[in-house]
């Protein structure tokens, strides 16, 4: 992981970690869609983590640029919400269980 150096902090960085409920950034070109539209407000790769996890960095003046940017500045999700995906999982759990129930009243 990388660290922030003393430079970056004193002369008015700012940093965000954006991420992806379903591990999107695997896909290159929707990491390069998602780093597209952050360029907009200014901001700019760091680094990488892991299939899920970008961080991202700019300078703090391009504050002033946020309002034309069509894109929330400061957004930290990107793609289907971890509670959307959650509700997607239960309802074919229970889709799942019921065709289960459904085969098992047939089968007696």
């Amino acid at each position: 992981m990388t660290s922030y150096t003393p430079e970056e902090l004193a002369s008015g960085w700012e940093f965000k970690i954006v991420r992806s409920s379903t591990g999107a950034f695997k896909r290159t070109e929707f990491l390069q869609q998602v780093l597209e539209e952050e360029k907009h407000s200014g901001w700019t790769l760091v680094e990488k983590f892991d299939n899920s996890r970008v961080r991202l960095k700019r300078p703090a003046t391009a504050r002033a640029g946020d309002g034309a940017a069509g894109i929330d500045a400061y957004r930290s999700h990107v793609g289907i919400s971890d509670v959307a995906l959650g509700i997607r999982i239960a309802v074919a759990i229970l889709v799942g269980l019921a065709l289960i129930g459904k085969l098992i009243t047939l089968l007696v």
